[in-house]
Parts: C-alpha cells; sequence; structure tokens
C-alpha cells in the first residue's frame, strides 16, 4: 500500500493522488508478452518454388463505343445504327467472350427518355459492363 503524507489541517479530507507502481507493473507485464509474441507472429515457413518462364494471360475485353448526339441518333464505334440494328449488335456483343465493355458517351442536351431506351435494350441483350463517359475539363455549376 504507498505511504502518503497527511496535512494535520486537512484532517478526514480524501487523497487525490493515482498509485502508479501497479500501472506501471501491468505495463511491464503486457511489455514482456508482446516482446515474446512478436517473433511467433512473424514465422514463415521457408519453400523453394520452382521458376518458370510465362507471362501471364490478361484477355482485355473489347470496347464498344456507343454515342448517342442531340437527336438521338445511336452510334455504334462512330457508324450510325437505326435502333433495330443496335439491338442486333448488342446481343451480338451479349454472346462473346470475354463480353465487351459498352462506353455510352451521350451529348448533354439529349433527352433522358432515349439514353433509359439504349440502358433498357443494353440490359435487355444482356450486356453488363456498361460505363458513362464524361468531359473532365468542365466543371458542375
Amino acid at each position: 500500500m504507498a505511504l502518503a503524507i497527511r496535512d494535520k489541517g486537512a484532517a478526514g479530507a480524501p487523497l487525490a493522488e493515482i498509485n502508479m507502481i501497479p500501472l506501471i507493473d501491468v505495463m511491464l507485464v503486457l511489455l514482456v508478452i508482446f516482446i515474446v509474441t512478436a517473433p511467433l507472429l512473424t514465422h514463415a515457413v521457408r519453400i523453394d518454388l520452382p521458376r518458370v518462364a510465362t507471362e501471364p494471360v490478361v484477355k482485355k475485353p473489347e470496347v464498344v463505343a456507343l454515342a448517342i448526339d442531340a437527336s438521338g441518333d445511336t452510334f455504334w464505334n462512330g457508324e450510325r445504327v437505326d435502333a433495330a440494328e443496335l439491338k442486333n449488335r448488342m446481343g451480338a456483343a451479349a454472346r462473346r467472350e470475354p463480353q465487351p465493355e459498352l462506353h455510352l458517351s451521350v451529348d448533354r442536351t439529349t433527352q433522358y427518355q432515349v439514353v433509359a431506351e439504349v440502358m433498357g435494350a443494353a440490359s435487355k441483350a444482356g450486356l453488363t459492363r456498361i460505363g458513362f463517359i464524361s468531359d473532365p475539363r468542365e466543371a458542375m455549376k
């Protein structure tokens, strides 16, 4: 137990001191535990793996640029297509492996209904990788 010197004028007043010895004991015990267990956590099995000279096969999907202008006309990789031809091309693209990425560029004044119809046709055809292309140079106001 800690020995405290009391002031004679403050008889019966509680002491406001913290006994630091138990805290230091706990800290030193935790330090010893960490020192002992740290090398056990970094233990690894050393094995000699075989060496081969090969390149990883990474097959990047094709990118299809689909653009919609202000009048609602659609362009498949720069070629103008009508709605029937667009559905046929989307169906053929969805059956390819790996499935191509559809990059959708839309004029800012295009009606939302046209964009929704094109996205619905892409979803019906089975295209799952659709991305929107925007112009990063213009800030939103």
